[in-house]
């Protein structure tokens, strides 16, 4: 069981429980899929996802039998195994206070675990276990949940804390804090800086970017252009190995009482009627399950750090890592960059001077169909793709990133405003997907609209020199036919249309 200590709930809970709320759940963000990525490796018919995906069928494994179920889960027991001793590299941390050393005396060490919840390959909990270690203290950890938080809905919490009741299993606690680019966590964070005592050390650990977002670049970032090769000459000084998280040998005077898990989720004051997902199983040992499917199923080519370096392992797959690597390093990392240097992030203010001008030059552009946030939200448009992948996002909980670029801008075009489109399409994110609220959502709605990290192209009504996406295009990279009889929840929903302008 996780300890924690009167310490933890007093100074944390105590002073913070209006502030401090996670904001990430288990699993890692699928990334929101630019064309350019689209045209090498992860068009629809090239990537199918489960059942669930856009696609009908999987790839078949080339020659040889699959491997044993929980095969993935022992080999990287071994490799955290070998790399037992490996310290968290400095340039992954940073010191949030003047004091950087424990004062003697101290009672304990205090992970506040926010966004990487898991024990292990969490950069943040195993230097908050070797400081703990170091000083033979007892190591505590401290999660913060408010009842309500952005358009986060019951989907998003239940299936966090689900995740969590297996942290829970494990018989030792954390410290420090992890990295968070957004702005209500940053928040966050600086409230606790200035409420802790001067002597206490504040440590912020990157546990989320295999290259830490401060050290692939001071600054915001153009494109993946500019930020990739920064990020890939330093990939072998920080894909290392990630040793193992073991049972705290310094035990807490006092044991924290059981959670009430039920208890926490019927707190929630959030909109229950977006139910749980039954596609994807929280926590480490699912996750671990659905990348050993991944490696043994559909791969060719889910801690990041971990998917690839156990990719790189893969004897078939040297063909597509690169691409695979651009896909959940690169693009991935080029999001926290955004969000960690661009305060308007989620906002049209936030965009490229040519962008905001060219959205304002054709705001007022006549457009062919207007709805509201309530029909778009309940899939009632003329366009039987766009409703499909807005029901695969209520019923499920993801979109592929193909399909949510569309989807995005498509929303740019049937709005009266660049302002409510955006606006609409973070809310959708952020309410259905589950991972919503996240730097990844906030940069693939701002791309689809806003044109961040893509140039100018050719000028046309509503979208001025922002990318357009078109149904005939959609049609050439799968079978969208296929897709909409899928998702089709009725024949015609024609009557439901939003209004048409003349």
């Amino acid at each position: 069981m996780i300890h924690t200590s009167s310490f933890s709930r007093g100074l944390f809970i105590r002073n913070c429980r209006r502030e401090l709320r996670l904001l990430k759940i288990i699993t890692q963000p699928k990334p929101f899929l630019y064309p350019s990525m689209a045209s090498k490796t992860s068009t629809l018919k090239r990537q199918g996802n489960s059942s669930n995906s856009a696609v009908a069928k999987q790839p078949k494994l080339s020659g040889g039998k699959a491997r044993e179920n929980g095969w993935l889960m022992k080999e990287v027991a071994e490799l955290r195994r070998a790399a037992q001793g490996c310290e968290v590299d400095k340039k992954r941390m940073r010191y949030l206070s003047e004091a950087q050393t424990i004062q003697p005396g101290s009672d304990g060490v205090l992970y506040w675990m926010s966004r990487d919840q898991r024990v292990q390959d969490n950069w943040a909990l195993i230097h908050a276990q070797q400081l703990a270690v170091a000083d033979e203290l007892p190591l505590h950890i401290c999660f913060c949940v408010v009842p309500h938080f952005l358009d986060a809905a019951y989907r998003q919490y239940a299936f966090m804390l689900e995740g969590l009741r297996e942290v829970s299993k494990g018989n030792f606690g954390a410290v420090v804090t992890d990295f968070n680019p957004l702005r209500i966590p940053l928040q966050w964070i600086e409230a606790v800086r200035k409420q802790l005592p001067n002597d206490i050390p504040f440590i912020q650990v990157d546990a989320h970017n295999v290259v830490p977002c401060w050290e692939a670049s001071d600054k915001l970032e153009y494109g993946a252009r500019t930020i990739r090769g920064k990020i890939t000459k330093r990939l072998p000084e920080f894909l290392t190995g990630m040793p193992p998280v073991d049972a705290h040998p310094h035990s807490a005077a006092r044991s924290a009482k059981p959670v009430d898990w039920e208890g926490v989720l019927s707190s929630l004051e959030v909109d229950r009627s977006v139910c749980k997902v039954d596609w994807a199983q929280p926590g480490t040992t699912g996750g671990m399950a659905m990348l050993e499917s991944f490696i043994e199923q559909r791969l060719r080519q889910l801690s990041a750090q971990r998917i690839v370096m156990q990719v790189k392992r893969e004897k078939n797959a040297s063909d597509s890592v690169a691409s695979f690597t651009e896909e959940l390093i690169v693009r991935r990392e080029l999001a926290d960059n955004f969000c960690f240097y661009n305060q308007n992030y989620d906002s049209i203010s936030g965009a490229n001077d040519w962008a905001k001008k060219t959205l304002q030059d054709h705001a007022k552009d006549r457009r062919e169909y207007l709805y509201t946030k309530e029909q778009l939200e309940n899939a009632l448009t003329h366009d039987q793709l766009w409703n499909g992948a807005q029901r695969q996002l209520l019923l499920e909980g993801k979109m592929h990133g193909f399909l949510r670029m569309y989807w995005a801008k498509k929303i740019l075009e049937w709005t009266e405003t660049p302002e409510q489109a955006l606006s609409i399409s973070l809310y959708l994110n952020d309410r259905f997907s589950l991972d919503g609220c996240d730097p990844n959502g906030y940069v693939g709605c701002m791309w689809s609209v806003c044109g961040i990290h893509d140039q100018g192209w050719a000028e046309r009504p509503i979208f001025g020199k922002i990318r357009y996406m078109n149904y005939a295009g959609c049609k050439r990279k799968f079978d969208v036919a296929q897709f909409e009889r899928k998702y089709a929840a009725v024949k015609d929903s024609s009557s439901n249309n939003g209004k048409k302008s003349f």
